[in-house]
Parts: structure tokens; sequence; C-alpha cells
């Protein structure tokens, strides 16, 4: 790896060498974030972005925030336990959650845990609906969720600090720094948060114990320009958690896991009249320890390496054609008490191919193979466009077909790994339709997705859980998202967002809709600032489930807050919050025999400055 960094820096200083020769004719944007494909070759999708003000409301972890801005179902074992997603009536291993422009779903289960993921870290949060195994790998099936930090080569210094507490003795403090000029950008994050979590559970009146949680997150990201058309991008993240697992309902949590997530990527980008090149360089880790017994010295514990190479070359064919092409090596190496020390190569080759019609009509073309040590893996194609049918009304059309990889877990876990697992394959098709009409925007979309060969684990005829190739599964869904915007007078305006989403996920075979899938699911949220007061309301209804033997009751549950903000001399502004979580004290579960948080408290003071 040194030997590999070495070279390109040599590489580096030669094109700057050359570069430096004549007076270019063209420069690298001054604000640049590293997932450009989410921007340039997405025509089709459906795209939303979280603004600040949203993921300054959205809770400690990213899951609060999705879960009442979004379309996306979590499964949470309780406040700041394991949250994973259910996106478009897939599982948590369809969903794809994108750093910097790289996947980084865990190689041992397929899945990230969202209570391990800050919104504050990141310049961006973005959402984008359906299929996107073309452009982000294994696992994008139902969607992906995409975190960016973007970098300013603009004169600026900026600070921010976030203090917070709350009830169950909950602590926050976040720091962001960043700074910046016309040759060097960077930005600076460091997170804690810890709680005793200890809250009452409404209908028994025992209390959520062994809940304990602390973690600490340090970002760290830097961007050189190495002259107009050469510059070198560095992101990495640090993330250390431990948190005692809380029990349910029939069984007293005693159990302890500690997590550590080291994620780090170095980026060479090269500009020129007509083509971008891009070198990444990654390195992630992830480990885990797990104490049965929190009290006792025995435990199991794991972790896996990956180091990725990507090389991309974008190329303006003509005003009307742009290419993208790209090839990837990853290398996973696993080491761990439960799964011995598995390793893989995984080689892919991707291109996709924009073709700008008229000012009215876009569509993307996409193939991607991917060559693994392990197992074979489907071609797969992505074709998605946009046809702008009048200044308010709009058309969006994708069809892809899609996979995900057997996990570590899926192969090696002793007992029951199935070595002759095949990568499960997944057509879909998706039409948006979307209408802006001033202050108003409604985008609707309906969808289709057939998945085969779905992994799942299952006993045995020795009694023994084991993974195998077995199901197939239809989904199909229509979703809806209203957001409106209107202005009073002044200062004064008043903010209006809502999502709805009917899913149907069944297995082909028996006809029943899978378990932990909402058919009913909304959410809305209210805002009105008046001058230095904000104040918003968030509510979220979500339908009865499905579980083992029975069915979890619907339920609602609304947020309600209050904000003053000021600026004093200079830069320095204030703003102080407070906001009441579960406004109505309403019990519900959204995983069996796992009450959820009554009603809390959480303060906050933020300074920018």
């Amino acid at each position: 790896m040194k030997r590999a960094i070495t070279a390109i820096a040599f590489l580096l200083s030669i094109s700057g060498q050359v570069s430096a020769q004549g007076k270019p004719h063209w420069e690298l944007d001054e604000v640049v974030v590293s997932d450009t494909r989410l921007k340039n070759y997405a025509e089709g999708h459906k795209l939303k972005r979280l603004p600040d003000s949203t993921i300054q409301r959205g809770g400690t972890f990213l899951t609060s925030l999705l879960t009442f801005n979004s379309n996306i179902y979590f499964k949470e074992n309780g406040f700041g336990m394991v949250a994973s997603p259910a996106f478009r009536g897939t599982n948590a291993s369809h969903t794809a959650v994108i750093w910097n422009g790289i996947n980084i779903n865990s190689p041992l289960n397929g899945q990230v845990d969202f209570n391990t993921i800050n919104p504050f870290n990141y310049s961006s949060v973005d959402i984008r609906s359906g299929g996107g195994s073309v452009q982000f790998g294994t696992g994008a099936i139902g969607g992906s969720v995409h975190l960016n930090n973007a970098l300013r080569f603009e004169d600026h210094f900026d600070h921010q600090v976030l203090m917070g507490y709350g009830s169950f003795d909950t602590n926050k403090v976040n720091y962001r720094q960043n700074f910046g000029n016309v040759k060097w950008s960077h930005s600076f994050g460091l997170n804690f948060t810890e709680s005793d979590n200890d809250y009452k559970y409404l209908e028994t009146g025992g209390l959520n114990r062994n809940g304990e949680f602390q973690n600490v997150t340090l970002n760290f990201n830097a961007g050189y320009r190495l002259s107009d058309k050469n510059a070198l991008r560095l992101y990495h993240q640090s993330f250390i958690g431990e948190r005692n697992l809380s029990g349910n309902l029939v069984t007293q949590g005693r159990s302890r896991y500690e997590d550590d997530h080291y994620r780090t990527q170095l980026e060479w980008v090269g500009v020129g009249k007509k083509s971008t090149s891009k070198l990444k360089l990654a390195h992630l880790y992830e480990g885990f320890t797990y104490y049965e017994n929190k009290d006792s010295n025995n435990f199991s514990e794991g972790n896996v390496t990956t180091l990725l190479a990507r090389y991309s070359y974008d190329l303006e064919l003509s005003e009307a054609f742009r290419l993208n092409s790209y090839v990837e090596y990853d290398h996973y190496r696993g080491d761990g008490s439960s799964f011995g020390n598995p390793q893989r190569n995984d080689v892919s080759l991707t291109a996709l191919l924009k073709h700008k019609v008229s000012e009215q009509m876009v569509y993307n073309f996409g193939l991607r193979k991917d060559f693994s040590s392990d197992f074979s893996s489907p071609l797969v194609f992505s074709l998605d466009g946009k046809y702008r049918v009048s200044e308010n009304y709009g058309l969006q059309l994708s069809a892809s077909r899609n996979f995900r990889m057997p996990t570590f877990n899926d192969l090696y876990w002793k007992p029951g790994g199935n070595l002759d697992l095949l990568s499960e394959s997944s057509y879909q098709i998706d039409l948006g339709q979307i209408f802006e009409f001033g202050i108003a925007s409604l985008n609707l979309n309906g969808y289709y997705i057939a998945t085969d060969d779905m992994i799942r684990w299952l006993p045995n005829v020795s009694g023994i859980w084991s993974p195998s190739n077995i199901d197939e599964v239809r989904i199909y869904g229509v979703e809806g998202e209203l957001a409106l915007i209107y202005p009073i007078q002044g200062k004064q305006h008043i903010e209006i967002k809502t999502n709805y989403a009917y899913t149907v996920s069944e297995d082909k075979a028996t006809r029943e809709q899978l378990i932990y899938v909402p058919f009913h699911r909304a959410n809305a949220s209210l805002a009105y600032n008046l001058s230095d007061v904000s104040l918003f309301y968030q509510h979220l209804y979500n339908g009865p489930v499905s579980i083992i033997g029975g069915e979890l009751e619907s339920y609602q549950v609304a947020n309600a807050g209050i904000t003053y903000s000021h600026e004093l001399k200079g830069k320095l502004q204030y703003s102080i919050g407070l906001t009441l979580n579960n406004l109505f004290n309403t019990y519900y579960e959204n995983v069996a025999l796992r009450p959820m948080p009554n009603r809390n408290i959480q303060t906050q003071l933020l300074l920018n400055f």
C-alpha cells in the first residue's frame, strides 16, 4: 500500500509539472464531493436531499432522522441498539450505504447499523430510491443512502459546537470545523454521545435495563489542489462504540457489545478539457467483541478488513453523449471466532452512458460485471431517464437488474455456513411523476421488484440454522412525497413535508407478506419560522407488521420542538432548542417485545462562529 501511494504521488507530481507548462483553460470546481455519480447519472431515480435544518432536528442517530423524513422503515432493538432498514419492502442487506462514493456495507452481514452513524458528521444526506447495483455494487436493491463530505476551495474558516442534554441522562457533544482557501480545504469533526438509556416500559411499569451506551466518532476530510487540473482528497472516519444490549419484556439483558469502525480513502482527481480521471484507494476496518455476560471474561470476536482500488474515467464524447467507465478491485480479509479466516477478491467492470436527447429528455444506460474468487455473479444493467413534459410536469423511468453477494457470515459461519450459495438476483422497474407548482412539489412513484434466489436463514434437518437460496419474493408499491414552502411576510414562512408508502412484499410461494414490512407507512412534518423563533411538529404512522407467530400493532408517534436563534456581533450565532419526543407518550414496538422510549425531553445549544 505504501509503495502504491508513493507511485501515485510521483505520477501526480509529474502531471502537475506538465500542467504548469501552459496556462490551462479549465479548473476544478470550488465545491467538490466524491460521489459525483449520484448527481451526474441518476436522472431517472427519485433523489431526496435532507437539508441542514432537518438534520439538526432529526435526533442523535441517522435512524431517527430517516424514520421521520423518509419512507424507510427501521427495525430497532430499543433506542440506541442495533437498527436495520427495510427500504421498499426489502431487508437490511438490500440497502446500500455509500460513504463519499464507496459502499460501506459490512462484508460480515451485508448491513450497516444506522445507530452507529451521526448525521451531523456530513455535509449532506441523500436518499436514492430503487436499484443501484450497477453504480454502487452489492446490496443496492431497495435503495441507497449517501453520506457525503463536501470540500470548499474558497476562503472560509467556520466552527460549530453542539451540546445537548436530555432524559435518561443522555449527553452529546459535537464539534465541527471547516477551513479552506483556493489551494487547501479541510473539515474536522468530533462527536461524543452517552446515555443511561433507562426509559420506562409504559404498559408494564418496568425499566429498559442494561441499555447504557456511549460512542465517539472522529472525522477528518481534506483536499489539496496540486494544480488547476489535479487534486488530492483524503477522507477518514473513526467510530468507537460500547453498549450494553437491552433485554426485552421476557428476558433480562446482560450482554455487552463493543465495535470499532475505521474508514480511510485517498482520491486523486485529474480534470481535462473533456475528461475527468479519478483514482481511489480505500482501507476499511470493522471489528467487534461480544460478551454474552458483561460481567464475564468470556467473549467472541471478529473483524474484517477491506482494501479497495478504483480507477474511473469520465469522457465527454460530444454535446449529447458522455461516458463514465471504471474498474474496481476489492480484497476482503476476515478473522473471527465464528467464521474462521476467510478471504475474497473481487473485480468489477462498469460502464455508464449518458445521452442528452434534448433539453427536455436525458437518459442513462449502464452495465456491470463482477468477478469473485468465491462465486459467480450476474451481469447487471440499468436504464433510467427523465422527460420534462412541461414546466410543471415531468416523468422519470428506471429499470434495472441488481444483485447481492453472499457475505462472510452466509458462507463461513460455524456452524451453518453454506459455500454453495448463489448471488441474489433482482429485476425492477420504477415509474415516477414530478409535479411542481411554485411553492409546492409532488412526487409519485410506482415500482415492481422481483427477487430470485433470496438468501434466507432457516433451520435444516439437523436443527442448525443455515442460509440457502430458496425464496422468490415479489414486491410492489406506491410512494408519494409532498413538499410545500409558503412564505408569509418578512422572515415568516411555513414548511410542510409529507411521505406515504404502500408496500406489498410477499413470498411468491405462500402469498404472505414478509415479516416486518408494513403495508402502510406515512410521516409528516410542519415547521413554522417567525423571525428568530422556529417551531416544528413531526408525526409518524406505522401500520401493523407481521412477525413470526403473530402481528405487531400499528402505532402513531409525534415529536414537537421549539428553537430560538440569534446572531451576535461578528460571525457568532447561537441557537437554543427544546424537543419533546414521543409527545403523546405512546407505547409502541417496532421489534417484538422491545418497547421504545416513553415521552422524553432533549435540549441543545448550537453555536456557529
